[in-house]
């Protein structure tokens, strides 16, 4: 079995890359975890076909440049000197840990239907970044901690383009990446004005 291959390894780092962060990750790492999510996902798109295409080549180059580098390297910048970066992600107590490992389970209840199949796992790791990040908003008040949270909602969106049988054409994906830029780009904008 070929590991590069598989494509339900990407998921499950995926996965991992969601869920880690929120329950024993400092604000100061997510853009860390957002590169993870990020080359996840260029592995899932550069895996998606059996031959290398050039819309493949092209989606997978705008998934490591702007996903994995640009995107987590603004969110670096702007978390350089905030007070807010060592607090959790998501509140530590058990209450919120309990309804997160909650949610995660009935978002795979979304693919249960197809059982073991990768797309059924895809939706599932599709449910739980969005019910995560819904939760992340719900339970945290700080700019920062929300703007994670919308990045991650959009990860998920890209990943559920691994999904469609024909993928997204350029102009789409030119669309999905300025919105995803223009939502670091802002969020940061209001953390730093915050500051001041």
């Amino acid at each position: 079995m070929n590991l590069a291959n598989n494509p339900t390894l990407a998921l499950i780092a995926c996965l991992l890359a969601t869920v880690i962060p929120v329950f024993f990750g400092k604000l100061a790492v997510t853009p860390v975890w957002l590169s993870l999510q990020a080359l996840a996902l260029g592995w899932i798109t550069l895996n998606k076909h059996q031959v290398l295409d050039l819309h493949a080549l092209e989606a997978g180059l705008e998934i490591l440049i702007i996903r994995a580098w640009l995107v987590p390297h603004l969110l670096r910048r702007t978390l350089v000197d905030n007070k807010t970066t060592e607090l959790d992600v998501m509140p530590s107590n058990l209450f919120t840990w309990g309804v997160a490992v909650t949610l995660i389970i009935l978002a795979f209840q979304f693919g249960d239907g197809a059982r073991a199949d990768v797309r059924a796992l895809t939706l599932g790791v599709i449910a739980a970044t969005v019910t995560i990040a819904f939760l992340l908003l719900a339970t945290n008040r700080e700019p920062v901690a929300q703007l994670v949270a919308i990045l991650f909602m959009e990860n998920a969106l890209a990943l559920f383009e691994s999904l469609m049988p024909e993928p997204w054409p350029l102009p789409v994906h030119v669309a999905i990446s300025a919105v995803y830029v223009g939502t670091v780009a802002v969020g940061s904008w209001l953390v730093r004005g915050q500051r001041l």
